[in-house]
């Protein structure tokens, strides 16, 4: 194998790691959004935690955050709980920090 096969090989693997600690920390990011929407809709313990799954579940269904914001905003719509559009992107913005943290940190 060549000096630039492996170095190619290297930033492959790189690349494999970052995408897949992304999807994580997106994942990871989701659950805490749906336990903060839970806890804002009043709903609590095992629920809250099927609920949360919920959401992680959402972003697949839509491509970017599309599919938890949409699920978010008729939740709270339905549940007649006043959070706006921009204060659950603001959450989500705050609540991906500290999910790439936590995967970073093995958590």
């Amino acid at each position: 194998m060549s000096e630039f096969d492996k170095r190619e090989e290297g930033f492959e693997k790189k690349f494999a790691l970052d995408e897949e600690q992304k999807f994580k920390a997106e994942a990871r990011r989701n659950r805490l959004l749906g336990l903060w929407a839970a806890e804002k809709l009043g709903i609590t313990g095992d629920a809250a935690t099927a609920y949360a799954r919920e959401v992680v579940a959402a972003d697949f269904e839509e491509a970017g955050n599309r599919g938890v914001l949409r699920k978010l905003v008729a939740d709270f719509a339905a549940g007649n709980v006043a959070v706006t559009e921009q204060a659950i992107r603001t959450k989500m913005s705050e609540l991906i920090a500290v999910a790439a943290a936590e995967v970073k940190a093995g958590k």
